[in-house]
This record gives C-alpha cells, sequence and structure tokens, in this order.
C-alpha cells in the first residue's frame, strides 16, 4: 500500500512541471497576452524600451531572455515577434546571441519536461513499425533534427515536443536547435534592427521575409546539406 502511494506521488510530481506550463499557456490567452506582442504596442513604447535598455542594460538582457524561454516553453505565438525586439533592442549579433539562448533553452525545457512527463505512457503504446522509426530517427538524429530546425515550415512547438518521445538524448536535441534555429534567428533579428526606420515610414515589418527566395533558398541548401550524413549511409548499404 505504502509502495502504490509513492508511486502516485512520483507520477503527479512527473506531471507537475508539465500541468505548470499547461496553466501558463492558458494564463497567456485568458489574460490576453498575446494582445500585447505586436507592432501597434512596440510602436507606442519603442523609445521607452530603447531608454530602459540603455540604462539597465544587463536586466534588460536578462527579461528579454526570460521572456523568450516562458513563451518558447508554453508554445504561444510571439517569439517571432520578440526575434524581431531582440534586434530592435540589442543590434544585430547581441540580439542574436540572446534570442538564440532564450529560444534553446524554452526548446530544452519542453522538451525535457514531455520526455520526463509522458514518454514511459507513451512508449507502451509504440507498436514494431514505430519502433523501426524511432530507430532510424535516433540513428541519425543529428541530420534529421537541424533539416527540421533549418526549415521555417515545420513549427517549432511541434518540433519541440516530437524527439522526445523518439528517444533523442538531451544534448543532440540542444545542440542542433542552438545551430539549426541561427539561420531563422538572423533574418528576423536583421529585420528588427530597422524597425525603427520602418514605424518612421508609415509601416509594419514584413514578417513574410524568411520566404523570400533569395533567403529560403539558402537556408534550405543548407537543410538538405545535413541530410547528406544520412544520404551517405543509405548509398553506402545499397
Amino acid at each position: 500500500m505504502l509502495r502504490a502511494s509513492r508511486l502516485i506521488k512520483f507520477n503527479w510530481l512527473r506531471l507537475l512541471p508539465l500541468a505548470i506550463l499547461l496553466i501558463g499557456a492558458t494564463a497567456f490567452f485568458y489574460f490576453h497576452i498575446d494582445g500585447y506582442l505586436n507592432f501597434q504596442t512596440l510602436k507606442i513604447y519603442h523609445d521607452f524600451l530603447l531608454i530602459w535598455t540603455a540604462q539597465h542594460y544587463l536586466l534588460s538582457v536578462i527579461t528579454y531572455i526570460g521572456i523568450y524561454i516562458i513563451l518558447t516553453a508554453i508554445a504561444v505565438p510571439g517569439p517571432v515577434f520578440m526575434t524581431l525586439v531582440g534586434g530592435f533592442l540589442f543590434g544585430l549579433w547581441p540580439g542574436v546571441l540572446y534570442t538564440d539562448i532564450g529560444a534553446t533553452l524554452g526548446a530544452t525545457l519542453i522538451f525535457l519536461i514531455a520526455k520526463t512527463a509522458l514518454h514511459d505512457f507513451l512508449s507502451k503504446k509504440v507498436d514494431g513499425n514505430l519502433q523501426k522509426i524511432q530507430f532510424g530517427f535516433v540513428k541519425n538524429a543529428w541530420s534529421y533534427l537541424l533539416f527540421l530546425r533549418l526549415v521555417p515550415l515545420f513549427p517549432f512547438g511541434l518540433v519541440n515536443i516530437a524527439p522526445a518521445f523518439l528517444g533523442v538524448s538531451m544534448s543532440t536535441f540542444f545542440f542542433t536547435t542552438l545551430l539549426g534555429i541561427l539561420p531563422g534567428t538572423i533574418v528576423y533579428t536583421w529585420l528588427g534592427c530597422g524597425i525603427g526606420e520602418i514605424f518612421a515610414m508609415g509601416r509594419t515589418p514584413d514578417l513574410s521575409i524568411i520566404f523570400y527566395p533569395n533567403i529560403l533558398y539558402p537556408i534550405l541548401g543548407l537543410a538538405l546539406l545535413s541530410l547528406l550524413p544520412i544520404l551517405y549511409k543509405w548509398i553506402k548499404h545499397h
């Protein structure tokens, strides 16, 4: 009886972080926080944000990274907008660095929570065919995850969670995320650097810029390069 009660308590503790994230996502929409993450709000407060960042630089960096971690972990809209803000407040390369840190830590957080809270339950549902897919994915995890990160067509939140159920290690997930999101981060941070001039012209930033051929094609080229090790192994065994 005592053993059973400990098991129940243990399972509840494992689910607690996931429950906290779900509560956070619910609160995000309930309090309409998404209504503040828009260009109109940034246009109104951009002078204040620039002055505050200049006066409290370290605190602003910590706050920015913290907000990015939370938004990424609870898988709500906002990270792309925050990336623009990072470029606006910190400039290109500092903005890229802070965004990459925040996004990677937030993604790793939800990855670990999913892996801890749900992996055992879902692994019991895995059949033989899925086990083969799981084995193939883990065997080439670096190439597959880099490809998924580089191609901007795959939902960021889904790519954060799915590898947790396929047996991917935390280190592989962390470093493929850190590297794989860099091209997209650079594009949006660069766009954010000119946001003041865009506002001055009475316009709003074009978030579809990443799909412009001169930007998308080089990123897709990098994504295809990430699959070369898998192609090499396939040719070698055939």
